[in-house]
């Protein structure tokens, strides 16, 4: 029997309808797993050992009662043989110890994605590596080079570099009388590094969430559309979502940034794509796949499995 371990946020707090690690959970049952539930704040190492303090869970495909959880236990990590690395951000100091207990341990664990590809993989700056597909941006925590950036591209994006969900994002423009204090508030005063991102006028017609299997596309993406009161399409900030094929422009991007996964060893990844641009790499706990499951009749979390199994069968 395989045994895995996940890795999330509490999973009480979850929305069971919606969230992709539960989607996990629910196949691993149906593939007759062993699964283990660990919050983040139970891991730990013990004298060059990943522990954690793990619970065996059940699971049901339901919106009430959707699981069940045994009583603690002292687990050391090299026990499970996939352990899905899904906690949300913030990408901060707390993530990254996290990922350097789940580097402890042995190679015949596969941590989904790999801890070292988690910490270099920021999902906002990790664009970068592919200047092809993106808008025009700059990076920087000082606010006169941000600033100049905006001058320069007119209608612009404001981001933080560690957020997620549409989270203190800004829109806005070389003449706005509010310049000034949306960067001096997301850069906390020139503390923080924080995007600038040329506005793409297609995101009327949807943000697009591409989701890719060790480097190849799910034929299908969800378009986050913004609401009529909005510019984000993140569904947490009220946008709908609507699924469509891939395009051809889509397939290019995902030519382009697919081997780069792959060699990282990132086997599960969510792009964005708005218009004929990628915007952000989300590696951490990408998310969408039971509504494109549901939408399309299609399995994603067991194409995922079949892809792992791969390499511990």
């Amino acid at each position: 029997m395989i045994k895995i371990a996940v890795v999330m946020d509490p999973i009480e707090n979850i929305n069971p309808i919606k969230d992709s690690s539960f989607a996990m959970m629910l196949e691993a049952q149906k593939r007759g797993y062993e699964i283990h539930y660990i919050t983040a704040n139970h891991l730990y190492c013990k004298h060059g050992k990943a522990m954690a303090k793990t619970q065996h869970i059940s699971v049901t495909d339901s919106a009430t009662d959707w699981y069940k959880l045994k009583p603690h236990n002292h687990t050391a990590l090299n026990e499970f043989q996939i352990i899905l690395m899904r906690k949300d951000p913030p990408f901060n100091m707390e993530y990254i110890m996290d990922t350097y207990v789940l580097d402890q341990t042995k190679p015949n664990t596969h941590v989904i994605n790999k801890p070292q590809a988690l910490r270099d993989a920021n999902e906002k700056f990790f664009t970068e590596t592919f200047p092809e597909c993106t808008p025009d941006n700059v990076i920087s925590r000082d606010v006169n080079i941000l600033k100049s950036a905006i001058m320069d591209l007119g209608d612009a994006i404001v981001k933080p570099m560690d957020g997620m969900g549409g989270d203190s994002i800004f829109k806005t423009h070389k003449n706005d009388k509010n310049l000034n204090v949306i960067l001096e508030t997301v850069t906390q005063n020139g503390t923080k590094t924080t995007m600038i991102q040329k506005f793409i006028p297609a995101i009327s017609q949807g943000d697009k969430r591409i989701l890719m299997i060790n480097g190849e596309a799910v034929p299908y993406a969800l378009a986050r559309i913004p609401s009529a009161e909005d510019f984000r399409g993140n569904l947490a900030k009220g946008g709908t979502g609507k699924g469509l094929p891939l395009s051809k422009s889509d397939y290019k991007i995902c030519e382009i940034v697919g081997p780069k996964l792959k060699e990282m060893g990132i086997v599960f990844a969510g792009i964005d794509v708005i218009g004929e641009y990628l915007t952000e790499v989300n590696v951490t706990s990408p998310t969408c796949i039971r509504e494109l499951d549901k939408i399309f009749d299609l399995n994603i979390a067991g194409e995922l499995f079949d892809c792992i199994e791969q390499d511990i069968l």
